[in-house]
């Protein structure tokens, strides 16, 4: 018999949660099946077997997490005696919603939950179960259930076959399903919680105040705090700032998408561009620090922060530097599709030298961003102004735009940086420079 373990499935999992099992005691398992699908900090995703047998038991139900190297499940060789599903698996495989949500951390839902794609959304497939009770419903339907501590018997399925889709859990919460009150949320949550620090006593107050909702902290906004408040606390930061002028920027990127059409090349695109570019001339940025070593990376790996309804997450384009501007933009949205829909890879998120965090198509003129660790440092982007500028002595209308790095000192100095971000600024100025 071997045991399934719990795998690790992205750089900053550290226990991952059964969202779904596509096989059942008693299933025979092929070599590329997949057995499973695990939500982690980042998103859903599916595990496929490496060996070919029966599934004999189950050890992790549904809604259940467990740590990295856990065993979750049981197959047995091929051909011999086939086990029958075991009544006291399916109740360990399907809990009920309300204790799941209590028992794990589960993603929770917005204040204000709007019907946009789900970071941990998996794909929706038919997941019956033999001599189940409960409807056939997709994994993202069951996670938004417990969220809202939705009964799913008492809904009918609008999918195929009867299926509970996420749009059937939305249709229940804005009709106020009572079952939605079935979850003891605000004070049992709170009384859960470790206790507050005693220089927090305000804090509180406001967490029991009935004019307050408090919402649980999902896994992304809760991996996020504790590796962002480890970067900031453990890397020494310092930024550097520098005004770009974009007016030929965008002109070639008008060159490009009137040559390109249909495809599109966005502003972004071209700024990962000119940063692979720059990292390649200046590799003493393109390093990780540990306590024994700086890690200089032979290749160019650039993260890009995408924004989702659970948090954000950074794809990773690889070897960027030896892409073209067209191949980075088509890369970049297929991974940004692919964030929102939740179907990143572990390989699609990890591995990153270098990170980009644009946050100009919102309107922000400049920001700082924190470093994405093991990274030495990450470029924030903001957005493309009309304002005076002076040329030949005049003074005409003109593009700007502002960029920020942000840079573990413990990696690299300050020169160092500083010439990095005078060598991307002249890229970006002069863009036939990012192509050549």
């Amino acid at each position: 018999m071997t045991e399934i373990l719990m795998p690790r499935l992205s750089d900053t999992m550290e226990e991952g949660v059964i969202s779904s099992w596509q096989k059942q005691p008693g299933d025979e398992v092929a070599v590329g099946d997949v057995i499973v699908d695990i939500e982690t900090d980042k998103a859903v995703m599916e595990y496929e077997a490496y060996e070919a047998g029966v599934l004999e038991k189950i050890l992790v139900g549904e809604g259940e997490s467990a740590a990295i190297g856990a065993p979750i499940a049981v197959i047995a060789p091929a051909g011999g005696a086939r086990p029958e599903p075991a009544p006291a698996a399916e109740p360990a495989a399907e809990p009920a919603p309300a204790p799941a949500a209590e028992a794990v951390p589960a993603p929770a839902p917005e204040a204000a939950p709007e019907p946009a794609p789900v970071a941990t959304a998996a794909p929706e497939r038919a997941t019956g179960r033999p001599g189940g009770s409960r409807p056939p419903s997709s994994p993202l339907a069951r996670r938004l259930a417990r969220d809202h501590g939705i009964d799913l018997s008492a809904l009918s399925g609008s999918g195929p076959g009867g299926r509970i889709v996420r749009a059937d859990i939305e249709a229940a919460v804005r009709a106020g399903a009572p079952a939605a009150q079935a979850p003891a949320a605000p004070a049992p949550a709170a009384a859960q919680a470790p206790a507050p620090a005693p220089s927090a006593p305000a804090v509180q107050a406001q967490a029991d105040d009935p004019d307050v909702e408090a919402v649980p902290l999902n896994r992304f906004r809760k991996v996020a705090a504790r590796r962002l408040t480890e970067s900031k606390r453990e890397a020494p930061h310092f930024y550097l700032n520098r005004e770009v002028d974009a007016d030929a920027l965008l002109a070639f990127r008008a060159t490009l998408n009137e040559a390109l059409a249909p495809a599109k090349v966005s502003v972004n695109d071209l700024v990962v561009k000119a940063v692979a570019t720059a990292l390649r001339e200046h590799p003493a940025v393109n390093v990780s620090y540990t306590e024994e070593n700086l890690l200089f990376h032979k290749r160019v790996h650039v993260g890009v922060a995408v924004a989702v309804e659970d948090g954000l997450v950074v794809p990773v384009v690889r070897d960027a530097d030896h892409k073209s501007v067209s191949e980075i933009g088509r890369e970049t949205r297929e991974l940004a599709g692919k964030a929102r829909d939740g179907k990143l890879s572990a390989r699609e998120m990890s591995g990153g030298t270098f990170s980009v965090s644009n946050l100009g198509m919102f309107g922000v003129d400049s920001f700082s961003a924190v470093i994405n660790p093991p990274e030495a440092a990450i470029l924030a982007v903001g957005a493309v102004r009309d304002e005076p500028v002076v040329r030949d002595g005049q003074v005409v209308p003109g593009k700007r735009m502002a960029v920020t790095l942000s840079v573990d000192h413990r990696a690299t100095d300050g020169a160092t940086a500083a010439r990095f971000l005078a060598r991307l600024a002249e890229l970006l100025q002069n863009p036939l420079l990012i192509v050549a």
